[in-house]
């Protein structure tokens, strides 16, 4: 009878944990996304002091932030496994509500260009909050909880630009600021007082330097891997090009200004909630004809869908191409990761989907400067065929590399 007590006891445990962080996942998330729609309008309306492009500080905004990120995150993994999981959550949940309640207060882009770069050297609570929930939830249950975790990310996603862009155009972009820092701080206290950590940290690991390299070589020389990789990484390249010109392009052809905010939030709300429902679909769907075939048309249908985009003049016009935009690249996400399983050795997801977010973080870091760079030196409408363009590459790159299997890939 103990015995069984225990049972229920820890059970309850790590759901509480779960539900918990799933509420928590979504205020993060509705915290962190409401400041897209208007980021870049928000740099515009500060101006530069050191006389820099307003399209090249729009672009390193969003760079400056995934560069200390890439930088930051394997640092705070080690840190995870030395002292615990619920202890990055609430660093990430405290420190970014203190960031991006500094960021209502900054004189000037180039201020808040640093605020971002400290955002991405303390934060990271996906990451953090995923790392938690796999440690204590059982491992028959853990594809249950790290899908409601994902769940939790695609509600915050597609609420927070609709409530960011909704309040910057109401009260003004320092007001925007308020709410998600306190979102977050909310968030912060709830993984406080609420989860319970089993984990125990340990008190003798180290990391060896020669296995990590060792383990990243082996990775590389699985068939297939390298290709994925690429694919990834051209997803996200192409995708983050378009993110910091997409709010000035809604303005250039608005009247009514006072609006543009709410209308580039419903943009980027209706894109996440097209791309979490789809992502559902397409992953079940690639688990039965093969995820190789379905990440090659969702390639060349995202191409297809951005060329148009840059002949918009209306508003509705780039919302319902962004829309199918989303539908196409929820196909697309989940076969990159469903091919990473598939083409290398089980026990070693740590390693490749750590190798995963790191690639991704250097893809964003550079891509909003060569959006930026695109829209100064050519057009805005210029970066949409080049993101296509991108977007093609990657579909005859699958589509020539990619390996075959005899059962479904």
């Amino acid at each position: 009878m103990f015995g069984n007590r225990v049972r229920l006891q820890n059970t309850e445990a790590w759901q509480r944990t779960l539900y918990i962080t799933f509420i928590a996942q979504i205020m993060t998330a509705i915290g962190f996304s409401s400041i897209f729609p208007f980021l870049p309008l928000y740099v515009e309306s500060l101006g530069s002091s050191s006389q820099l492009s307003i399209e090249f500080l729009a672009g390193l905004v969003y760079s400056a932030q995934a560069f200390c990120m890439m930088l930051a995150s394997p640092i705070w993994g080690a840190i995870a496994d030395r002292y615990g999981r619920k202890l990055m959550v609430q660093r990430a949940s405290y420190g970014g509500a203190v960031i991006i309640l500094l960021m209502a207060f900054v004189q000037s882009a180039e201020q808040l260009v640093l605020i971002r770069a400290i955002q991405g050297l303390i934060t990271g609570s996906v990451a953090a909050t995923t790392a938690l929930v796999a440690a204590e939830a059982p491992r028959a249950k853990s594809g249950y909880a790290l899908g409601l975790l994902q769940t939790g990310l695609g509600i915050g996603i597609a609420l927070g630009p609709l409530i960011g862009g909704a309040v910057a155009d109401a009260f003004g972009y320092s007001a925007a600021f308020y709410i998600p820092a306190v979102l977050l701080l909310i968030a912060g206290v709830m993984v406080h007082f609420g989860v319970e950590e089993t984990y125990i940290p340990s008190t003798t690991q180290t990391i060896d330097l020669r296995v990590f390299f060792t383990n990243w070589r082996h990775i590389f020389q699985s068939p297939g891997i390298t290709t994925i990789y690429a694919m990834d990484m051209i997803a996200q390249l192409a995708r983050m090009m378009v993110i910091p010109i997409i709010p000035i392009f809604i303005q250039s052809f608005l009247s009514d200004l006072g609006s543009v905010n709410t209308i580039t939030g419903v943009v980027f709300g209706v894109y996440s909630a097209a791309m979490t429902m789809s992502a559902i679909y397409f992953g079940k769907l690639g688990d039965r004809i093969g995820h190789r075939m379905i990440l090659i048309v969702s390639l060349f249908l995202v191409a297809l869908i951005y060329l148009p985009q840059s002949l918009v003049n209306e508003a509705w016009q780039i919302l319902v191409l962004q829309a199918l935009t989303g539908v196409a690249m929820g196909a697309i996400l989940p076969s990159i990761g469903a091919l990473l399983a598939k083409f290398t050795t089980h026990g070693e997801e740590g390693a490749v989907y750590g190798l995963s977010n790191s690639l991704r973080a250097g893809s964003r870091t550079i891509a909003p400067l060569m959006g930026a760079g695109i829209a100064a030196w050519l057009d805005i409408r210029a970066t949409f065929v080049f993101t296509a363009a991108f977007y093609l590459l990657a579909g005859v790159l699958a589509a020539i590399k990619l390996p075959r299997f005899s059962s479904n890939s």
